[in-house]
């Protein structure tokens, strides 16, 4: 555990969503706030925040409300631990400030880690921290980044990506689960959960996570053609769910409806079947203490060594370390 307070310096600019960097400055603030795992004194040395903008001031955000803040050149040279960048945009296209652009890009390298909130990984993209690395924003702008920056690895799907000391996360609230995980990073579970008690986080979200349910997604698709389909899914989680079947219940050929459903859906059947049971066994975990067993059977993975694995290959834990982070019970 360090000695000093970590430098965290968060980036601001007219018309930001406010949450996005209200959210962090909280839940670094009840880091050092919470005395229940070190001592006092060494609570309050935990971090450091400072808010920067182009010219410093009166900063009024895209929610109305001014924050002030300290100009750009005050940390010209000075030490950071963390450089944090928020999202947000008064339009439908996200108008990047060259000043911060350059500033970004001058003293990336001298942080130990670079995090981007929502949208402002449009920002570490216009600096080039992003050509080659996998990266998130908010579902909604996912295809415009990746359209305007196409050397980035663009997955609109987790709530938050690492990617080396490059962090980004998905829109708005996802910027505090970013900020449990570095909160974690830096002294462990134990104070991260004690900070996501204390913001009333029932879950603590891990990055895998997707940012939007299966089954909402489908259905904000246009036309939703298969919105029935998908109810009738989600219904049957533990039935024999191949193609044949998903078509017999559309009245459509195998082949004409996994060509229509790919083009309408972006994935495949399978993929799909396969997001939905994921998901129904994550709520299960979350929400219920039924053995892992049950949990299996009932969201079609069948036996309980399957369920492992797919956790493993999409979360990086198993079942039961997933359930011990993320239960209510």
């Amino acid at each position: 555990m360090t000695s000093k307070p970590l430098r965290i310096v968060l980036l601001a600019y007219p018309g930001m969503n406010l949450l996005d960097l209200s959210g962090p400055l909280q839940a670094f603030s009840m880091a050092c706030r919470q005395t229940a795992v070190v001592t006092a004194q060494q609570a309050h040395l935990r971090y450091e925040m400072h808010v920067l903008s182009a010219q410093g001031g009166a900063v009024l955000t895209g929610a109305g409300l001014t924050v002030m803040t300290q100009p750009l050149a005050a940390f010209d040279g000075g030490e950071i631990d963390t450089l944090m960048v928020p999202g947000g945009s008064l339009g439908e296209v996200f108008h990047c400030d060259p000043l911060l652009v350059q500033w970004i890009g001058d003293h990336a390298a001298q942080a130990r880690r670079v995090c981007s909130v929502c949208t402002g990984a449009f920002l570490l993209a216009a600096a080039g921290l992003l050509e080659g690395h996998r990266a998130t924003t908010h579902w909604d702008w996912a295809r415009r980044l990746q359209q305007q920056y196409p050397a980035v690895k663009v997955d609109p799907e987790p709530i938050f990506i690492r990617c080396g000391d490059i962090w980004t996360s998905a829109g708005v609230t996802a910027g505090i689960d970013l900020t449990l995980a570095l909160i974690e990073q830096d002294y462990g579970h134990k104070l991260a959960i004690a900070v996501a008690r204390q913001m009333v986080m029932f879950i603590k979200r891990p990055g895998g996570q997707s940012q939007f349910s299966v089954s909402l997604m489908s259905q904000s698709v246009d036309g939703a053609r298969f919105a029935d389909l998908h109810a009738w899914i989600a219904a049957n989680l533990k039935h024999d769910l191949r193609v044949e079947n998903l078509a017999s219940q559309v009245s459509m050929s195998p082949r004409t409806f996994a060509r229509t459903y790919v083009a309408e859906q972006g994935r495949t059947p399978a993929k799909a079947v396969e997001a939905m049971r994921l998901e129904a066994a994550c709520r299960a975990l979350e929400e219920t203490d039924l053995p892992l067993k049950c949990i299996a059977t009932e969201t079609g993975h069948g036996e309980e060594q399957n369920l492992r694995r797919v956790f493993q290959r999409q979360f990086g834990v198993s079942p039961v370390q997933y359930r011990s982070r993320f239960s209510a019970y």
